[in-house]
C-alpha cells in the first residue's frame, strides 16, 4: 500500500474430505482473520473446498454441485472485505473436469485459473479425473456469475500500481516451463500457487528452493499455499507447508504439519525497481491476456517485515565469514591481475593505523602471495603529521612488521609547513586547506616513491567515503588501483575482524583488534592530550546509517521518504527519528554535491551488488540537481 508495501497471506485450513460446507466455513473464518490483520491477498491450498484426496469422488455429481454452491456462499462472504482471495476447487466445464484456482474479491468471482500440467506418475494420478487447462481465457458462468476461465488471466489493481497477480497450481511449478514465466513477462508481479504437495523426506527443502528460485527468476512475489491436516492419509501425508518469497528471499514460512496463516509484507516497489534495472527482463505484455481489474484500500501499514540495519553484512556468523573470504579473494585477485598485467613487482601504500589502510595492506599482501612475490617489495609508508596520535602510529608500524612488508616513515610536517608558508596559509587556521594540504602531500609522497621503484600506489579509500565525498580530491581520492573502492565501511570492519580471527598469528591478531577498537578519523587536526580529536562519524554521521541509505537508494531506487521509514524500523532503539532524518538529509546533500569525485576514481574491483564506479554501476552527471530529493525530505520534517 503506502510506499509500495502490501501484506499477503498463505493459509492451510483444517478440512474434511468431501465436506464442502465444513471446508468453506473454515476458509471463510481464515479470510476474515486475514482481513482483520490487514492482509490484502490470501491464498488457500489446491482443491481445498473439497479436499485434494477425494479420489473417484471427484466424479460424483453431488460433490461437484455442492462445491459450486459453497463457492457462491464464500464469494458472498467476501462482500465488503478488502482482500483478494484465492481458493482451490474442481470445476466442470463442457463435460470435463478441471483442477482450478478461483479468485474472489468483494463478492465477485474475478476469474478461474486451471491447472496446466496434470501429474500422473508415482503417487499422483490426477489424469484419471482432470483435464489440462486451456490457455486463452474464455467467458464462463460459475455460481451464478459471469467470469473468465483460462491460464492467461491477470488480476490488476487499479489504484496500486505494480500489484498485478497471476496464478498457477502445484505441479505447474515443477514443470520445465511453468505458466508463471508467461505471467511475469506479461506484467504479473505476484504469483500465487495453490498446492497439494505431499511430504516425503527432504522434500520441504527442495520445495522451498524451487519457490525461492522461481521468485528470483521472475523478479516477483510468490505465495505458495499447501494442503495439510484433514486430507486423507490413506497413502500420503500433507504437511501444510506454506512459503512466501520475494525475489528469491523467503519472507515467511509455516511450520509443517500445522494449520494456520502466515503473513508477509511484500515490497512491490523493490520488485518494480529490480525489473527496471535488469535489461534482460523483457516484459512483453502479451495481447492474449485478459486483465481483470479490482480496487484495494490504501493505508499505511505498521510493517511486520524485517528490515536489516546492516544490509551489506550477513547476519549469520557462518554466512558472514564466507562473505568475508569471498571479498578478500575478489580484491586480491583484482590486484593480482593488475600487477601481473603491468609487470609491476612493487607496491606502495600509505598506512595510517586506521581500518581502510589496514584492509588495503592485507589485500596487497594476499595478492603478492598469490603472485609469489616477496612481501618486502610492498612498501608501507607511515607519514605522521599534525594530527597523528601515538596509538595509530604504533599500530601502523606493528602491522607492517607482523605482515613482513617494508616499513618506511616520511614525516611530512616540515614539507606541509613550508607549503603553507608558500601559499599564505595560517598554520593555526585548521580549515579545509589545513586538512587537505596534508592529504595531498601524502599522496605526492606515495606517487613519487612508487616512481622510484616502478611500483604501483594502492588506494585505501572505501565506498562509503566515495558516496559521501569524504576524500580529498587528488589526495587520498587518487591512486593507481583502489582495492577498497566498492567495500562499504560497515563491511571493512568485518573483513579486518575476519582476518584477525583466522590469521593464527598472535601478534597480528592483537594489533588488528586494537585497530578495530580505534575511532575512525582522518587525523588531520592536532590531538588533544594525545587522543584523537577529530572523529569522522561526529562530522558526517554514523557510517552504519549512511551505508543503509546508500544500499536502499542504489540497490532499489527507493525515494527518501521510504528510506526514512525503513531506517526507523531497522534502527529502532538505536537512533531517534530526528537523528535518522538529520543524517539522511546530509547524505543526499553530500551524495549529489560530491559526484565529481566519483566521476574520476581509479580502477578497482566490484565485490557486491552496489558499486559507484563511473565505468560500471553508477553513471551520474556531476551537476545533477538534488532539489526533488531534498524537498521530499523537508516534507518529513
Amino acid at each position: 500500500m503506502k510506499d509500495g508495501f502490501i501484506r499477503v497471506a498463505a493459509a492451510t485450513p483444517l478440512i474434511e474430505v468431501a465436506d464442502c460446507r465444513f471446508n468453506r466455513e473454515k476458509i471463510e473464518e481464515m479470510v476474515k482473520e486475514a482481513c482483520a490483520h490487514k492482509a490484502r491477498m490470501i491464498v488457500f491450498p489446491e482443491l481445498c473446498l473439497t479436499g485434494y484426496t477425494c479420489g473417484d469422488l471427484f466424479l460424483q455429481e453431488l460433490l461437484l454441485k455442492e462445491c459450486v454452491n459453497e463457492l457462491g456462499k464464500l464469494a458472498e462472504a467476501t462482500r465488503g472485505l478488502d482482500i483478494l482471495t484465492v481458493v482451490g476447487m474442481p470445476m466442470e466445464w463442457h463435460g470435463k473436469l478441471y483442477n482450478t484456482a478461483v479468485v474472489l474479491k468483494d463478492g465477485k468471482i474475478l476469474g478461474v485459473i486451471p491447472k496446466t500440467f496434470i501429474p500422473n506418475y508415482s503417487e499422483f494420478y490426477e489424469a484419471r479425473h482432470f483435464e489440462r487447462g486451456l490457455t486463452k481465457a474464455v467467458p464462463i458462468k460459475l455460481a451464478g456469475q459471469e467470469t473468465w476461465f483460462g491460464t492467461h488471466i491477470l488480476f490488476e489493481c487499479k489504484n496500486l500500481p505494480g500489484f498485478v497477480v497471476g496464478g498457477e497450481i502445484c505441479e505447474d511449478l515443477w514443470a520445465p516451463n511453468p505458466p508463471s514465466i508467461s505471467h511475469a513477462l506479461a506484467g504479473a508481479t505476484m504469483i500465487f500457487n495453490v498446492s497439494a504437495s505431499d511430504e516425503t523426506t527432504g522434500k520441504d527443502l527442495y520445495r522451498k528452493a524451487l519457490i525461492n528460485g522461481q521468485a528470483a527468476r521472475l523478479i516477483s512475489g510468490y505465495i505458495y499455499a499447501g494442503a495439510g491436516e484433514g486430507e486423507s492419509t490413506t497413502d500420503l501425508v500433507f504437511p501444510g507447508h506454506n512459503v512466501i518469497s520475494e525475489n528469491g528471499t523467503c519472507l515467511a514460512e509455516s511450520k509443517r504439519f500445522e494449520t494456520g496463516i502466515i503473513y508477509a509484507d511484500m515490497d512491490l516497489g523493490r520488485l518494480n525497481s529490480e525489473r527496471r534495472r535488469m535489461t534482460t527482463f523483457l516484459q512483453r505484455g502479451e495481447t492474449d491476456y485478459v486483465r481483470v481489474e479490482f480496487m484495494t484500500g490504501i493505508e499505511e501499514l505498521e510493517l511486520e517485515r524485517h528490515v536489516d540495519p546492516r544490509p551489506f553484512v550477513p547476519e549469520e556468523d557462518a554466512d558472514r565469514r564466507k562473505r568475508c573470504e569471498e571479498i578478500l579473494s575478489i580484491q586480491a585477485m583484482g590486484l593480482k591481475k593488475r600487477l601481473a598485467h603491468t609487470h609491476c613487482q612493487h607496491a606502495v601504500l600509505g598506512i595510517s593505523g586506521g581500518l581502510d589502510s589496514t584492509l588495503a595492506l592485507l589485500v596487497t599482501v594476499r595478492a603478492f602471495d598469490l603472485l609469489g612475490l616477496d612481501r618486502k617489495q610492498i612498501r608501507a609508508v607511515t607519514m605522521p603529521c599534525f594530527g597523528t596520535t601515538d596509538r595509530t602510529y604504533n599500530n601502523a608500524c606493528k602491522l607492517v612488521e607482523e605482515l613482513g612488508a617494508e616499513l618506511s616513515e616520511v614525516n611530512i610536517q616540515e614539507a606541509v609547513t613550508l607549503h603553507f608558508r608558500d601559499i599564505g596559509q595560517d598554520i593555526n587556521n585548521h580549515d579545509v586547506t589545513y586538512e587537505n594540504g596534508q592529504a595531498r602531500e601524502r599522496t605526492q609522497v606515495l606517487m613519487d616513491l612508487a616512481n622510484r621503484t616502478n611500483g604501483m600506489v594502492i588506494g585505501t579509500g572505501d565506498m562509503s567515503e566515495l558516496a559521501l565525498g569524504w576524500a580529498t580530491y587528488n589526495g587520498d581520492h587518487m591512486s593507481m588501483y583502489g582495492v577498497n573502492a566498492s567495500v562499504p565501511k560497515t563491511l571493512v570492519r568485518h573483513l579486518v575482524r575476519y582476518y584477525a580471527d583466522t590469521c593464527q598469528i598472535q601478534g597480528l591478531t592483537e594489533v588488528l583488534l586494537d585497530i578495530l577498537d580505534t575511532p575512525v578519523s582522518p587525523e588531520l587536526i592536532p590531538p588533544k592530550e594525545g587522543v584523537i580529536s577529530q572523529k569522522t562519524e561526529d562530522l558526517v554521521g554514523p557510517y552504519e546509517l549512511h551505508d543503509f541509505y546508500l544500499y536502499h537508494m542504489m540497490r532499489f531506487g527507493c525515494p527518501p521518504a521510504k528510506i526514512y521509514r525503513l531506517a526507523n524500523i531497522a534502527f529502532k532503539g538505536e537512533y531517534e527519528p530526528e537523528i535518522i532524518l538529520k543524517w539522511l538529509k546530509n547524505f543526499y546533500h553530500r551524495f549529489f554535491a560530491q559526484q565529481f569525485k566519483r566521476s574520476c576514481i581509479p580502477d578497482g574491483p566490484k565485490v557486491g551488488s552496489v558499486a559507484l564506479s563511473p565505468r560500471g554501476d553508477w553513471r551520474m552527471p556531476s551537476d545533477a540537481s538534488a532539489r526533488m530529493w531534498k524537498e521530499e525530505l523537508e516534507k518529513i520534517g
